[in-house]
């Protein structure tokens, strides 16, 4: 049986100052994967997930979403069509609460300029604020939705990013470096709710460089280097590739690089 694809790449290149960030990655993504995109510093991931959400505009080759290409779509109707994001640094309103900062996540589901208004609404109670509340119950977020989202722990924070995301609805939650600056036990609650959303948001694709989250969340793994895909695969299987390994230590075996372990 074949399985539909959430997202699709085919030979997307990007360059900045005549250097290939991205130099050709394909690569195709099904509903229901949840695939880690990893490498060393600077091989392309942030730029590769910028592309694919429109915040930069590819030179060449295709993406597309759900079958439909993308890659000249304005970026709030790629979030629309179904693809949200995190980003590296927390871009969450400082000035606003924590149930403001998610109910934001719903504006790109209502249409016109007068309806945007609603999900934030001077209605202490409406549709829009109950989803928000039971999406930040789901997420472990036990804490007074109206206090400044300023206010919360690091880790926190980071886990009410992705409920906001979650608020439209997306087929493809994209997460750049979601444990970053988490501790351990910051990053094994997070993981938890990342394996118990898959019911309503069947596909992900992670940007992470802590192998141990990776292998806990995810069962398939692309690396990149230099712009380039060089392994793509099983994530138990990443370690034990050469070209890995070489991309990450040289030939030789040094402690940090992906482990099969």
């Amino acid at each position: 049986m074949t399985v539909a694809s959430a997202l699709t790449l085919k030979d997307v290149t990007k360059h900045f100052g005549g250097i290939a960030v991205v130099d050709g990655v394909s690569f195709d993504i099904p509903v229901g994967g949840r695939t880690a995109l990893i490498g060393p510093n600077g091989a392309g991931k942030t730029t590769l997930f910028n592309l694919i959400s429109g915040v930069f505009p590819v030179d060449s080759g295709s993406i597309r979403l759900s079958g439909e290409p993308i890659e000249n779509v304005a970026p709030r109707e790629r979030v629309r069509r179904g693809l949200a994001r995190s980003f590296q640094n927390i871009r969450l309103m400082p000035h606003l609460s924590i149930i403001e900062n998610v109910m934001l996540g719903q504006h790109v589901q209502v249409a016109g300029f007068a309806s945007r208004l609603s999900p934030i609404s001077w209605q202490r109670r409406n549709r829009w604020r109950e989803l928000a509340l039971a999406r930040l119950r789901d997420a472990g977020v036990d804490i007074d939705p109206d206090a400044d989202v300023s206010t919360l722990s690091y880790g926190l924070r980071k886990r009410i990013e992705v409920v906001r995301a979650l608020m439209s609805r997306p087929r493809l939650l994209m997460l750049d470096e979601p444990v970053a600056g988490l501790n351990p036990r910051e990053t094994k609650d997070l993981t938890a709710f990342l394996k118990s959303i898959e019911l309503y948001v069947p596909t992900m694709l992670v940007v992470e460089h802590d192998m141990s989250f990776v292998r806990d969340l995810c069962d398939r793994t692309i690396v990149l280097n230099f712009g380039r895909a060089i392994y793509d695969g099983p994530t138990h299987r990443v370690g034990d590739d050469e070209d890995v390994r070489a991309a990450y230590l040289g030939r030789g075996r040094m402690t940090g690089a992906p482990s099969a372990a």
